[in-house]
């Protein structure tokens, strides 16, 4: 038998291999010391180079097939890694926040961490728990050399377990440009000075006169000279990623990497060489429909929505229609910026002839409004656009898995099970997610069920939503009104008070609601829920309290 054939009834048949029972699956622990975290190798696993790249807070519109500025943004690597990959046009976030989103991204499982630790109060849990595992983990304990560059958001304890020395300890929401040495020494070394804004943009206070947050913008050096793309951070992580894969090369194991840049996420850190481009997005971007409705509304408060989108509006609200266009073109240049990262990194793969057999995949944290609503960033609430993010996995080549568009559902919950599996590692922990391998190879997929949630940031808003494909259905617990969304509206509108649609919200809030009773982990939501929803529910028997003492 070939080695390209082998290879491929290696990764297809993983799905199969992991659903039975292995006698020579000898059990382990991540923690021997302890007996934490049980799981096991499966003998036979392909075990390809992984490397996982990650960005933060991306607008659906400038990845999401069929919208208007994707055609208009010039991306040639993201669109060679897509045509290369099963590329999942319908992939979701479990949290709108980025440490909420990346737990449940590297841990498999819904998290308790609902807010940034910039943000939360003495008491919140901002950061992994000692007792948590994360796959990285499990893929260093198969075999892997497993590496990390870039952003962590979640605490430096799960970092140290999963990667050792060679995470990065970056546990804040923006990059270090200040006092990262090794950027600095990188600086040096490239003869630039750091780096201060050109061209800045700022929103406005409620008064609508007083500066307010900035969305940073286009940078030069602090001498005024031009700020060259080659200093600007993601480009420098790409480059520092590339000389840790070469470490990890020496150890002649697979390799696990995983390279998490910032951007696009604001403040916009724009490097010279994109003047030509400006011009051409700004004569091509035109503002969403709902920001005009907006500031037609003189942007009063939308009397469809929860109040928490008006407070973040006070906070994050681009109220003139020349800084909206600002952000909108700066948000797609700073797109192009990590395309050129990823065209860097990418670029060193094929030289060294490892991207054919790799097996990478690429998403970010979460979405962003860019706009809409006249709201930019993200927040605590369930939108479609700061749900929606891309999710591409390129197999290696000899797997004969043939690139397209995968339009079924699937979540970040999914990455973790499919990260095990290629490993051929069967945990003993609850995985909330399934692996991709199957749907990856045709076969049918069978999702379990999950909803997406948030808690603290900007504002407080305890809420949970779920979707069916279709439309997704969100309830605020602070909020007498619910939300409804048709998921192929690209400016989607809260459908939730409208008669014609009061069947689909009834059938997705009864959705909902059987699965918050169903897991005690939910309790928190299902006591007010079902308050809430008395009229469409089944009739509880007995009283409303919980589990009593006998």
């Amino acid at each position: 038998m070939n080695s390209s054939r082998r290879r491929f009834i290696q990764l297809s048949a993983l799905g199969a291999v992991q659903s039975r029972p292995d006698n020579d699956c000898k059990p382990s622990f991540l923690d021997r010391r302890s007996g934490a975290h049980a799981y096991c190798v499966t003998a036979g696993a392909a075990k390809p180079n992984v490397f996982l790249i990650s960005v933060d807070m991306i607008s659906p519109d400038h990845w999401r097939p069929g919208r208007a500025a994707l055609d208009a943004m010039n991306l040639p690597a993201l669109r060679g890694l897509f045509g290369d990959s099963v590329f999942f046009s319908n992939a979701f976030t479990t949290n709108p926040l980025c440490a909420p989103a990346r737990a449940a991204l590297l841990t498999g499982r819904s998290t308790y961490i609902l807010a940034n630790n910039e943000r939360a109060h003495d008491g919140h849990e901002t950061s992994l728990r000692a007792s948590d595992s994360i796959f990285p983990e499990y893929l260093k304990a198969a075999g892997y050399d497993t590496r990390h560059c870039g952003k962590g958001h979640l605490g430096a304890q799960k970092f140290f377990d999963g990667f050792g020395e060679n995470a990065d300890g970056w546990d804040r929401w923006d990059p270090p440009v200040r006092s990262d040495e090794s950027y600095i020494a990188h600086l040096r070394q490239l003869g630039v000075r750091p780096q201060r804004y050109r061209k800045e943009i700022r929103g406005l206070q409620q008064d609508r006169r007083t500066p307010a947050n900035s969305f940073g913008g286009w940078i030069e050096q602090e001498d005024g000279a031009d700020f060259p793309i080659e200093a600007q951070y993601s480009h420098y992580l790409a480059a520092r990623a590339v000389k840790k894969l070469d470490s990890a090369l020496q150890s002649k194991k697979p390799v696990y990497l995983q390279l998490d840049f910032f951007d696009p996420h604001q403040p916009f850190s724009i490097p010279a060489g994109f003047e030509q481009r400006e011009k051409e997005l700004r004569a091509a971007l035109r503002l969403p429909a709902s920001y005009t409705e907006a500031r037609e509304r003189d942007f009063r408060p939308d009397p469809a929505l929860p109040r928490v989108y008006d407070l973040y509006r006070k906070y994050w609200g681009l109220y003139d229609s020349r800084t909206a266009a600002d952000y909108r073109v700066a948000n797609a240049l700073q797109v192009e910026v990590i395309d050129r990262a990823l065209a860097l990194f990418l670029g060193e793969l094929k030289r060294r002839g490892l991207y054919d057999e790799a097996l990478i995949l690429f998403t970010s944290d979460h979405g962003e409004m860019n706009g809409r609503r006249s709201l930019v960033d993200k927040g605590v609430y369930l939108h479609p656009e700061v749900l929606r993010v891309p999710l591409a996995i390129k197999p290696p080549k000899s797997a004969g898995i043939a690139p397209r568009i995968e339009e079924t559902p699937v979540s970040h919950l999914d990455i973790s099970p499919t990260m095990l599996e290629l490993a051929g590692v069967q945990p003993a922990g609850r995985q909330d997610g399934v692996s991709l391998l199957p749907l990856l190879n045709g076969k049918p997929h069978v999702p379990k069920p999950y909803i997406a949630e948030c808690g603290w940031h900007v504002g407080t808003n305890f809420a949970c939503a779920m979707h069916d494909g279709r439309h997704l259905y969100s309830y605020n617990l602070a909020s007498d009104k619910p939300e409804l969304y048709d998921l192929n509206d690209e400016d989607p509108r809260n459908l939730a008070a409208l008669p014609e649609h009061s069947r689909t919200r009834a059938a997705l809030a009864e959705r909902l609601g059987a699965f918050l009773e169903s897991d005690p982990r939910w309790q928190c939501y299902w006591s007010s829920f079902r308050l809430d929803h008395y009229d469409i529910l089944p009739r509880p028997k007995g009283d409303l309290q919980l589990q009593k003492a006998d």
